[in-house]
């Protein structure tokens, strides 16, 4: 039985029980079960448009679907690039991350120290080739590497210096 027929019963036996209309606690009872019979109309309608949305959300899951496909292709995405960072532990200090911005999409994601010395990846977003150019680093870091040895030279002929009395 759902809830308009239960109220219907209710509202049966209240019928049945022939009480006087004119008492005040009988104008209460039916009071209430008028009150029961709309909230059970209410529900009715409550329950046909939770329905509805249902449907309509279903809908947008297939089209959202649909749209994976075309963006994506055959899984392509989805077996790759699954968005499961959950083996990178941000706070453990052996091993170095890096955010990475893709050119051509814009998108972010995480690499590690290995896959940034490869010198390339692929975007897990749109395909492209992600270069890394460490020219100008190695640059850097050639200057200061020659910066460093004039300072051990200079040091090295103060030392040898004799010592003025």
């Amino acid at each position: 039985m759902n809830l308009t027929e239960r109220i219907a019963y209710i509202r049966g036996l209240a019928e049945g029980l022939k009480l006087d209309e004119s008492k005040d606690e009988v104008k209460i009872i039916n009071a209430i079960i008028d009150l029961l019979e709309d909230m059970a109309y209410d529900v009715v309608d409550m329950e046909d448009i939770v329905d509805d949305v249902c449907n309509q959300v279903d809908e947008i899951d297939e089209d959202l679907a649909e749209v994976e496909e075309e963006v994506y292709g055959d899984g392509y995405y989805d077996d790759r690039f699954d968005d499961d960072d959950d083996d990178i532990d941000p706070y453990n200090d052996d091993e170095a991350y890096y955010e990475v911005t893709c050119p051509s999409c814009g998108e972010t994601t995480i690499i590690d120290e290995d896959a940034l010395i490869e010198g390339e990846l692929e975007c897990p977003y749109c395909a492209a080739q992600i270069e890394f150019d460490f020219s100008e680093l190695n640059e850097d870091v050639s200057e200061l590497e020659k910066v460093e040895d004039k300072k051990i030279a200079d040091e090295k002929i103060e030392d040898d210096k004799p010592e003025e009395e």
